[in-house]
């Protein structure tokens, strides 16, 4: 056989040829074959209530982007510690997602006996959307500022109560953040939902409520309660005039999250296609105002800004969990 010189040149031309009939085949091996059968999305609640409002609204759009059908299948149960369990156990192959809210990371200090364990069987895609919860007060209440509450509240210890939808709600745990924080003394009176609080509160028996903004908004509007302030780190786009509880408790931050997880070990290059599509879909106008108008803002983020937002967020609330002694009966 001849010994035909090989020029450097002609190397190069036959790497680069070679990397361009590879590269057909290294996409589809990062997910361009996904997906080729339907995908099921998880919602750990009974059909009804916003989160499930939004997972058929990504389920349509997540559909005509991936031309699969895109499964909505209700796991209720559990504080949602039935469905994410269903997250948990499905297959890594990127044909389950779950729908995630703050109970996500709640969960890990409020139930000891979790089968799954969050940070190792889960795995973030993107946090969809954010709700504020917001410090509403009866118009007895002779505070209109937090600066005005703190001040209250240590002059009469023991005797400030607000009303929450429940124990281990994200806004329970808010009520008492905000007590550390601000070292004072408020009474938590749980209840079996927001509609009861609102009602006691609107009633005059219990003089504060921590619950989702644009829930407890109607009654605002009416004259009926009063927002003192919200409880999120940054004001809300809807209503920027309305102010924070950090911009006078410093580092104070509670709010409600919606997000998708999937199974832990789905291929990282698949996860972050899968949270990119899912990011440009929330971010689209239509989506975008159809959240707004049921109180939420879109954010659409990276798996790892979500997968550190969950990491910041279940260790605040271990914490608070801890230091308050909270235990669900």
């Amino acid at each position: 056989m001849p010994d035909f010189p090989f020029h450097p040149g002609r190397r190069t031309a036959l790497a680069a040829l070679l990397a361009a009939a590879a590269a057909p085949r290294l996409s589809a091996a990062q997910g361009e074959a996904w997906p080729n059968r339907p995908v099921k999305l998880i919602v750990p609640f009974a059909p009804g209530g916003p989160t499930d409002t939004i997972a058929r609204m990504l389920a349509e759009k997540m559909q005509a982007a991936w031309q699969q059908p895109v499964v909505v299948d209700y796991k209720p149960g559990g504080g949602t510690i039935t469905g994410t369990n269903t997250v948990a156990k499905a297959p890594a192959d990127g044909y389950t997602l779950g729908m995630a809210i703050s109970a996500l990371m709640i969960n890990p200090s409020m139930q000891p006996s979790l089968p799954y364990d969050t940070r190792k069987d889960l795995a973030a895609v993107s946090q969809v959307a954010l709700t504020h919860f917001g410090l509403f007060a009866h118009p007895s209440l002779p505070v209109d500022t937090v600066p005005e509450l703190i001040a209250y509240a240590r002059k009469n210890p023991g005797k400030l109560s607000y009303a929450t939808p429940g124990v281990g709600t994200g806004t329970h745990l808010a009520g008492e953040l905000l007590a550390h924080m601000a070292g004072i003394e408020l009474v938590h009176v749980p209840y079996k939902g927001s509609s009861p609080a609102q009602q006691d509160v609107v009633g005059g028996r219990v003089p504060l409520l921590f619950d989702v903004m644009f829930s407890a908004m109607p009654y605002v509007e009416d004259k009926r309660l009063k927002l003192i302030a919200l409880a999120s780190p940054k004001r809300a786009a809807s209503h920027p005039d309305i102010p924070l509880i950090a911009e006078t408790v410093p580092g104070f931050s509670a709010m409600s999250t919606i997000g998708i997880v999937e199974p832990a070990g789905v291929p990282a290059d698949l996860r972050r296609r899968v949270g990119a599509d899912i990011g440009r879909i929330v971010k689209a106008p239509d989506l975008a105002a159809r959240m707004q108008q049921l109180g939420m803002e879109p954010v659409g983020s990276t798996p790892e800004q979500y997968a550190a937002l969950i990491d910041t967020e279940i260790d605040k609330w271990a914490k608070v969990v801890k230091t308050a002694g909270i235990k669900i009966e």
